[in-house]
């Protein structure tokens, strides 16, 4: 059985960091309701799902995929790239250590996780407003002897490479699929892979959670055609927390991969 590893939803969720959004109204409770929804959605996939240790001063806490990248038993526990999300990180690494993971920290650079694509053994890392060289580094040097390798990819115009592109797993035929917003990133960038092209904003961020994939349920015409691939999925509403650009994938760290 899988692990997911979450964290609650900050009352002050509508302080958060924006980069590539307007700020809007956030209602909270709203927020915490899709995410308890969300939570349940990685529970009936399988998903033994432990909460972090709640952070209810730091706006942008529900984002815990951004403070840790998980390979194996062994966490690297990173600087986030927004100055004011520093002191989530200890919380993660006091978590996971908790539940009987190494943890390395990083001591230079800054890496988000959301920055972070798992393909096989490939770690793709995106270099954007979160994210440097010398995050790349730091991670590079944590996943070597692990016998994964680091490829970088350049962003400019979204938050985040998994905002871009995500990885679906197999479909029906046993295709490698990967979703992709081929406006912000090159499909080509990515070996060994059957891009799925999308045009809905928010389609191209999936969550693998076992034999399902989780979806944003604002991609109607991305669903439709993940199904005709032979793909089990699960649509949830997260609109009151993509206001805080998020997506489904950074709300959760999933060990085992």
């Amino acid at each position: 059985m899988g692990r997911a590893y979450t964290r609650a939803v900050s009352p002050r969720l509508a302080e958060c960091a924006l980069t590539h959004l307007e700020r809007q109204s956030i209602d909270p409770a709203r927020a915490a309701a899709q995410h308890a929804a969300y939570e349940a959605a990685l529970e009936s996939a399988g998903f033994t799902v432990t909460r972090l240790p709640a952070l209810p001063d730091q706006p942008d806490a529900v984002f815990v995929e951004d403070t840790a990248v998980l390979i194996g038993d062994h966490a690297l526990v990173t600087r986030p790239g927004a100055d004011s999300r520093q002191s989530e990180a200890n919380a993660t690494a006091a978590g996971l250590a908790a539940s009987y993971f190494t943890v390395h920290r990083m001591v230079s650079g800054r890496l988000d996780g959301g920055d972070v694509l798992r393909i096989g053994t490939t770690l793709y890392v995106g270099l954007s407003s979160r994210t440097d060289r010398a995050g790349a580094a730091a991670l590079e040097a944590f996943a070597a002897p692990f016998g994964h390798r680091v490829v970088r990819v350049e962003l400019a115009e979204c938050l985040h490479l998994k905002t871009a592109v995500t990885f679906a797993g197999s479909d029906g035929a046993g295709n490698p699929t990967l979703l992709v917003n081929s406006a912000w990133v090159d499909p080509a960038l990515f070996a060994d892979v059957d891009p799925l092209c999308v045009d809905e904003a928010a389609a191209a961020n999936c969550l693998r959670a076992g034999n399902r994939l989780i979806l944003p349920a604002s991609n109607p015409r991305t669903a439709e055609r993940l199904r005709q691939r032979g793909f089990d999925l699960v649509e949830v509403d997260v609109s009151e927390l993509q206001k805080a650009e998020a997506g489904v994938t950074c709300m959760s760290l999933i060990a085992g991969e």
